[in-house]
Parts: structure tokens; sequence; C-alpha cells
């Protein structure tokens, strides 16, 4: 008689299992290996740069840009010395010569193109040239991305001095800054970092004619039980870690699996996940992750629990009278 009843049942446990597993489908997915996409150069490692001779470079000389006023001495002659103004094309007419494409040259390359010209044409046989630069509306230095502004540089200026006067950065900023600067091949990457002393060891020399790139920091992307999911901005002001961003989020909810979150990190076309147990992460016995841009952070449900919160309790307590009923 007992066997039956048990025999009974099972269609009963079935039945609720099918009801819990349809409520909330398990979902499977490859986080490991190549990602979604073959776009090359997704989410690439930053290189910072190290080299001093490019940070902070002995010296630096001026370059001619259209708009400059240049005045040519020539030695020993005294009656060789026009005053003229770079044109928009980035050359400049002299007496003699003609147009002489200046533009990106420092004041010494250009002397040597003017001295060359002046023996190509067979006005003098040794021409000792000198530059002056009497005005330039050009020496100024230009921040863009999420911070717009032309700064004018006199002086030596420092990249935090360039920053402070464009406005400052943002929160939602990214502290690696980016400088194009002429003349190099390779833009200057530095990291700011959060720590004033860091910022300080690469606050490097600013200079006319510099591109300062301010990027967005980016977001992460929350989700699962989470009490808020989506994307949230990542704050540069100080590290920004998984309970950071999860407090942000409301804090993982009751059906949370706490033992089972994955994070999520895609870098250039290979995508890993990493386990972890936030439960211990918050109670401070496990370290707590810097998170960076792009990073997805997911908490996997528990079927029963998240039956429990989204109402499924009167549904389970029906099905548990029937079994209580089948038993009798």
């Amino acid at each position: 008689m007992r066997m039956r009843k048990k025999t009974r049942l099972l269609p009963l446990f079935a039945a609720l299992l099918l009801f819990l597993g349809e409520m909330h489908p398990m979902a499977y997915a490859q986080f490991n290996g190549p990602s979604v996409t073959s776009a090359a150069g997704l989410n690439e490692p930053v290189h910072i740069t190290t080299d001093p001779a490019i940070l902070f470079p002995a010296k630096h000389d001026l370059r001619l840009f259209p708009g400059d006023l240049v005045t040519v001495h020539l030695y020993p002659s005294s009656d060789y010395s026009p005053a003229v103004r770079v044109s928009l094309d980035g050359t400049m007419q002299l007496p003699l010569i003609g147009n002489v494409h200046v533009q990106g040259l420092t004041i010494p390359e250009a002397e040597k193109v003017i001295a060359d010209r002046l023996i190509s044409a067979g006005m003098y046989r040794n021409p000792q040239i000198v530059l002056q630069l009497t005005e330039s509306p050009n020496q100024v230095a230009t921040v863009t991305g999420d911070v717009h502004s032309v700064v004018p540089i006199v002086g030596q200026s420092r990249l935090l001095d360039v920053l402070t006067v464009a406005g400052g950065i943002p929160t939602t900023s990214s502290h690696i800054i980016t400088i194009h600067r002429l003349g190099l091949d390779q833009p200057i990457v530095v990291d700011l970092g959060s720590d004033p002393m860091t910022s300080e060891k690469n606050n490097i020399p600013i200079f006319a004619g510099d591109t300062i790139i301010v990027a967005r920091a980016g977001v992460i992307y929350l989700l699962g039980a989470f009490k808020n999911v989506g994307a949230i901005p990542i704050q540069q002001n100080s590290p920004f870690t998984l309970i950071k961003a999860a407090t942000l989020a409301g804090g993982p909810g009751f059906e949370g699996k706490m033992k089972d979150l994955r994070l999520i990190r895609t870098v250039g076309e290979n995508r890993t996940v990493v386990h972890l147990n936030i439960k211990r992460i918050i109670n401070g016995k496990d370290p707590d992750p810097v998170l960076q841009a792009d990073d997805i952070v997911f908490l996997p449900s528990d079927t029963m629990k998240a039956a429990i919160k989204s109402g499924g309790i009167g549904t389970i307590l029906g099905f548990a009278s029937l079994l209580v009923v089948a038993t009798r």
C-alpha cells in the first residue's frame, strides 16, 4: 500500500519540478574562448608610455603653424630681414626664393630649409639664417574627448595644469590620458591613476601643438539577480570594485546564487569568465576585485528562491497540499 502511494507521488513531484523549471528556465552559454565578434582592436590592452626620453624630453623646439608671424634674419647681410606670416597652406612667401613650406617644422628645421633654398637659388654660398617667432596664435594645446578646450601654452606647462584650465577630469572619464604630439610616431599614454602621488609622477610637460584626449571611462554591465540591473558608469576617482558596483545596483537579491557570481571579461577577441563568491567578498573573506570597462557581472538565480520571490509560493503550497492529500 505504501509503495503504491509513493508510485502515485512520482508524477506529482515531476510536475512540480517541471513547473519550477518552466518558470525560471536555466540559461546555458559559452563564455570562455573567442568572443562572438571578430572585430580587431576591440577592448585591446592599453600600453602605457614608460620611456623617460619621451615623457620628459630634455628640450622641445617650437614648431611653425599657419598664422605664425616670423621674422627671417640673414647673416652677415642686414638687408634681408622680411617679416612674413605662415599662410593657411603652411608656406611662407620669401624674397628671392618664393614659397617655402614650413608648417610643422621646428625653428632649426625651417632655418635649414630656407638656407638650402638660398644656396640652391645661387643667392648665397653659406647663409646663416635665424628665425624669430614674433607672434603666434597657435601656441595652444587642444583638449578633446570627454573635455573640450583650447588652452594657451605660456612658458612651461604641465599636463595637470592644462587639464585644470580645461575644467578638470570628470568623474566619469578615464584617468588614462592620450597625448598626440608632432614628431612622434606613437601617441604618449599616461595613467594619472587615483593616487595624487601617481598623478604627480606622470605630470608630464605639454607643448604647443599637443592634442590631449580624455576618454570616457566606460561602463560595466550587471545582470541577473541584482535588485537593479543595467549599465553602470565607472567612476575613476577611486578603484571601482565589485562591492561598489553591487551597492549601486541595490545589492544582490534574495534569489541570487551567492557562491556562483560570474565576472565576464573580454580582452581583444578572447572572453573569459571567473567564478566568485560574492557573499565571502561582502564579508571581507575574499578580495574585492577591481572592475574594468565592459566587464559583465552575472549573478544567476536559484530556481526555488526565484519561484518564491516571484509569487510562486502559493502554487508550491498548492502542490504540497496535493501531496499531503495523496499520501493519506
